[in-house]
């Protein structure tokens, strides 16, 4: 049994910040390259961030960019998306994904996804 696991969503304010984590079980995603998508309702699901296996290439989708910061720390087998001044447009479930080879922003490339959390932003 393989599985991501997010968490850290809420309800924040506008300008606030959030952490989400993704903590994968059944086995390591050390060596797999990590992404965060999020989905808003009526809307497609969208990249918001990449990271290389080695946690040294991030890559960002232009809506967040200088914004949300991806980290990764392998030894806890545990990716993490810093989301800071959100806005009402950040509003969406988020989902962790792991992936053995591809580009960051496409979905193609991700073996395995998780379930998402939901992040809520008030005006």
């Amino acid at each position: 049994q393989v599985q991501l696991v997010e968490s850290g969503g809420g309800l924040v304010q506008a300008g606030g910040s959030l952490r989400l984590s993704c903590a994968p079980s059944g086995r390591t995603f050390s060596s797999y390259v990590m992404g965060w998508f999020r989905q808003a309702p009526g809307k497609e699901r969208e990249f918001v961030a990449g990271i290389s296996w080695s946690g040294g290439v991030t890559s960002y989708a232009d809506s967040v960019k200088g914004r949300f910061t991806i980290s990764r720390i392998n030894a806890k087998n545990t990716v993490y998306l810093q989301m800071n001044s959100l806005k009402p447009e950040d509003a969406a479930v988020y989902y962790c994904a792991a992936g053995s080879a591809g580009t960051y922003y496409n979905p193609t490339t991700y073996d395995y996804w998780g379930q998402g959390t939901q992040v809520t932003v008030s005006s």
